[in-house]
């Protein structure tokens, strides 16, 4: 009976919100994509959603912030603490009116989101660089790398609790958007679009140096970037330009001078990229030209989302595509790697895509969503 009591009061004093398998999806009701191409609207509607995917195969809203972010810059831009208690998201433009039109300008803010109790609860915001793009989690869940846009530089914030500060930044010569950790913590990633190359960043507990020498050359417009979880390799995903063919450059990640030894083509626009929890694949989402104005000849309405097998050192492109709607953005692996979610930021929809040896399946479950989906990221592990 004691036994019982104690079961009892324990469940009751547990946060319903913990130890669920949360997704963040941020949603940016400030940018638009229509006829014309990109717009701006007013600003202040933006959210960041906590989906709830405990049952995989049927994710649903837990809950929202009103937070901004924005799909200006690689769908990568928030993260989950391996432990499951703390998101973080960087916001990296603000939108004010400029002669009767709203026009973007380099925001420096990362908001810190309490995940721990029982609704998901803002927390602060830690100032960083300028225009805050991609960022990643230490898989010990102790520090955060965060690429700088404008700020051409990385801020290396600490993580004790929920406690998130920046202990510094650190320059690297150039535009950077997207920023991916070993699992080791002793290096980093860091896509450069305008140079097209990879900077390569060592790490020493808080300490973080950066040696221009050591930059990787990978395709134009490399747009995002994941390590396996082993640790072997970083794939850059280079989104190159619209209506043409993108490619994912494969690194070899370890060793004293990490270099590029294969690429794969995939099809235009590659943008949104997530690896499988086990490392033996990955997929990647194909905008096929969505951004563009629609007179243009590389637009076409909706895009795409291919798999990828990783077999050792090798990377091939596994046939078929699952169609997406309009504009497809954020993508994330459940927690079993079971399952994929990907969303359309211009359809408001998420779609769930069961994985099986690898290969995807579309489920045809849909979740529909308040706002524009700009991406999308679970838990670090």
């Amino acid at each position: 009976m004691r036994l019982r009591l104690a079961a009892l009061l324990l469940s009751l004093a547990t946060p319903a919100f913990a130890g669920q398998d949360h997704i963040l999806v941020g949603l940016d009701n400030t940018m638009t994509f229509g006829a014309n191409g990109k717009g701006y609207r007013e600003p202040g509607h933006d959210q960041v959603l906590v989906l709830d995917a405990s049952n995989p195969a049927k994710p649903k809203i837990a809950g929202s912030l009103t937070l901004s972010n924005s799909i200006q810059g690689p769908p990568v831009n928030l993260q989950i603490t391996p432990d499951g208690t703390l998101g973080l998201v960087a916001s990296s433009i603000t939108v004010a009116k400029v002669k009767g039109q709203w026009q973007p300008g380099n925001d420096d803010r990362v908001h810190v989101i309490d995940l721990s109790g029982r609704t998901p609860r803002f927390l602060r915001d830690v100032r960083v660089g300028k225009m805050p793009s991609g960022l990643a989690i230490s898989h010990d869940g102790t520090m955060a790398l965060v690429a700088n846009y404008a700020g051409k530089s990385v801020s290396v914030l600490r993580i004790l609790g929920n406690t998130v500060t920046q202990v510094a930044e650190v320059p690297v010569g150039d535009e950077i958007n997207a920023v991916a950790i070993t699992p080791d913590g002793s290096r980093a990633f860091v896509t450069k679009p305008l140079a097209a190359k990879v900077g390569v960043l060592n790490i020493s507990g808080d300490r973080v140096t950066y040696n221009l020498g050591d930059d990787v050359p990978v395709g134009f417009n490399v747009y995002n970037i994941a390590v396996t979880p082993d640790g072997s390799l970083a794939i850059a995903v280079n989104n190159t330009a619209h209506g043409n063919s993108g490619s994912l450059t494969v690194l070899e990640a370890t060793g004293a001078h990490p270099h590029s030894i294969d690429t794969v083509s995939v099809g235009d626009g590659p943008e949104g990229f997530a690896m499988a929890p086990d490392g033996k694949s990955a997929a990647v989402i194909l905008l096929h030209g969505g951004t563009s104005p629609h007179s243009d000849w590389t637009y076409h309405r909706n895009g795409g989302i291919i798999a990828l097998k990783i077999d050792g050192r090798n990377m091939t492109v596994r046939p078929g595509e699952i169609p997406m709607g309009s504009v497809p953005e954020g993508i994330a692996y459940s927690r079993d790697g079971r399952f994929l979610y990907a969303a359309d930021f211009n359809d408001h929809v998420l779609h769930v895509i069961a994985v099986r040896d690898g290969r995807l399946r579309d489920t045809g479950t849909r979740l529909k969503l308040p706002g524009p989906p700009a991406s999308m990221r679970g838990i670090a592990f």
